[in-house]
């Protein structure tokens, strides 16, 4: 770990990460809006619209070719920055994760208090009856994947454009981050709102931004690492 970062995060009591797609980019899963990224791929349909409510609806076959061809990394490991996060809670430095990732990674990799904004693909419920579905089921289905016991339509449990946050997710998530000495923000553009207003709620005393490229925070930070998070946040 960055021997700075390391000491703002040992001299406080209570730190926050708040992270994006490129936390998950060193396990193999793309992000959305760099050079490589699941947006810059082209295709007759963007993608923006592709994952939008509205497309699930009206074309919700199309919508599960693209979701599980692009979206779906169940071979994924947790990266180094995963493990460092779950290793800093259990050290009682780390009080929660804020994630707009969908993936499950930080969970796997051990963090217990994980605020997914964004929702999960580990989550999926039936449209009609409410039956709850692991990623199992969609990933062994084909298709329209449809719920064994009334036959309607699996959506994931992931936010689409068009929808809304879950407000006790938001909530609870914008309490951690107020409620922080120190606030990580790493692996994000800071471009997608609601989320990236977040930082708007933070008042503690350091503000560490780690990202490949600038954002719009930079200015605003007590230190900034522009470089690969895994390896910013490794502590082996």
């Amino acid at each position: 770990m960055d021997e700075k970062l390391k000491e703002i995060i040992f001299s406080h009591e209570n730190t926050v990460f708040f992270g994006g797609a490129g936390v998950s980019t060193a396990s193999g899963i793309p992000d959305f809006r760099s050079a490589d990224g699941i947006y810059s791929q082209g295709g007759v349909v963007p993608p923006e619209e592709i994952l939008s409510h509205t497309f699930f609806v009206e074309r919700t076959a199309e919508f599960y070719r693209f979701y599980r061809e692009k979206m779906l990394y169940p071979n994924a490991l947790p990266n180094a920055c995963h493990t460092a996060l779950a290793s800093l809670e259990r050290q009682g430095k780390v009080s929660a994760v804020v994630t707009q990732n969908i993936d499950g990674l930080h969970q796997a990799a051990g963090s217990r208090t994980v605020y997914e904004l964004h929702g999960s693909v580990h989550r999926n419920r039936c449209t009609r009856c409410g039956k709850k579905y692991g990623l199992k089921h969609i990933l062994g289905s084909q298709g329209v994947p449809r719920c064994g016991e009334c036959g309607g339509i699996i959506k994931p449990d992931v936010v689409l454009y068009e929808e809304a946050l879950d407000p006790d997710c938001i909530r609870d998530s914008c309490r951690a981050i107020a409620s922080a000495d120190v606030l990580i923000i790493g692996g994000t553009s800071l471009t997608v709102y609601p989320a990236a207003s977040f930082i708007n709620y933070f008042s503690g005393d350091c503000l560490v931004l780690i990202n490949k490229t600038p954002t719009p925070a930079d200015k605003l930070a007590d230190f900034v690492i522009h470089g690969d998070i895994a390896e910013a946040m490794r502590l082996d």
